[in-house]
């Protein structure tokens, strides 16, 4: 009979692209995972890698067992959905993914109501915007708080699903001195000076969509996409940025936000987790504690996101 372990390390590696990435993320030595891969290769009496430059590749056999694996660990995890939603208890441990931009105004709340209502629940954030649905469906995390920007294709991977929180709109963000703060044409920004996330960001992409269908390419005099360095730069008078309103402390002395008015530019907040027919309590209450926290102070007045769960 095949270990699942070792059908969970051949998946890993294939999506890491070598044994020593896969070892990283499992907190396993590359040692220890040569092993076991070793032996599932033993098992099924056929090469299942074979060497693809500095990294390693799925031979024919590989991947043909690997669409066995993800069918298998899918099956495995709806089990474990069952019996949890049959206990109706929430469990003990959970992993969270977030962006940077949701920590203050979303993450945090929700967290701090989650260990009010469910203190056996530990959660883990990890706070990062790289590759959240890929560790999602490898099963490195169990909710993943993500973002997708309106003009952008859906690419969420199979067997995901999503759960949109909100609509959160791109403000104009200016040094305070502005003389107002009325709605903004966006072809009025044209003319000044931006600071923008790097293009090869959903955010940057989305800028520069926008830009493009008010008629204009904007003039990118910073490009960085940590927020809180758009933010001084704005503050300072430097530049004018575009940020999405749930990353900014309404509090924030110094600056002047105002909303686009012709061509607005949107992120859909969502939560993710991987598709199962029995809800998962521990999931369950994650995300509910993450609409909640959206949907709340001073984001009250932001539409909630359009679009129902898929």
């Amino acid at each position: 009979m095949l270990d699942i372990r070792r059908l969970h390390m051949l998946k890993t590696v294939a999506a890491r692209g070598s044994i020593t990435a896969a070892a990283q993320s499992l907190a396993l030595s590359a040692g220890a995972v040569s092993q076991q891969l070793a032996a599932l290769r033993h098992d099924v009496g056929v090469d299942l890698l074979r060497p693809d430059g500095r990294t390693v590749a799925l031979t024919e056999a590989g991947r043909v067992l690997l669409e066995h694996v993800d069918r298998i660990l899918a099956a495995m995890e709806e089990a474990e959905c069952a019996v949890a939603a049959v206990k109706g208890t929430v469990g003990a441990t959970a992993t969270l993914a977030a962006l940077p931009s949701t920590v203050a105004r979303i993450v945090a709340p929700a967290l701090t109501a989650l260990g009010a209502e469910h203190p056996q629940l530990a959660v883990t954030c990890l706070v990062t915007d790289q590759a959240q649905l890929r560790e999602l469906a490898l099963g490195t995390v169990d909710v993943v708080l993500g973002q997708r920007y309106h003009h952008l294709p859906e690419t969420s991977p199979k067997g995901i699903a999503v759960s949109p929180l909100l609509d959160d709109p791109l403000l104009v963000v200016t040094a305070a001195d502005r003389s107002d703060d009325r709605p903004v044409a966006l072809r009025e920004l044209a003319t000044r000076d931006l600071v923008v996330p790097p293009a090869t960001t959903d955010c940057g992409q989305a800028i520069l969509h926008a830009c493009h269908q008010a008629g204009f390419t904007p003039a990118t005099r910073y490009v960085t996409a940590d927020i809180a360095a758009q933010l001084a730069l704005a503050r300072a008078g430097l530049a004018t940025a575009l940020v999405p309103r749930t990353a900014i402390d309404p509090g924030t002395p110094g600056i002047r936000t105002a909303p686009i008015e012709d061509h607005p530019i949107l992120r859909l907040l969502f939560a993710a987790t991987r598709h199962t027919e029995t809800a998962d309590p521990t999931t369950s209450a994650v995300i509910a504690a993450l609409r909640t926290a959206a949907r709340q102070g001073p984001l009250a007045d932001l539409p909630p996101a359009k679009r129902d769960a898929t």
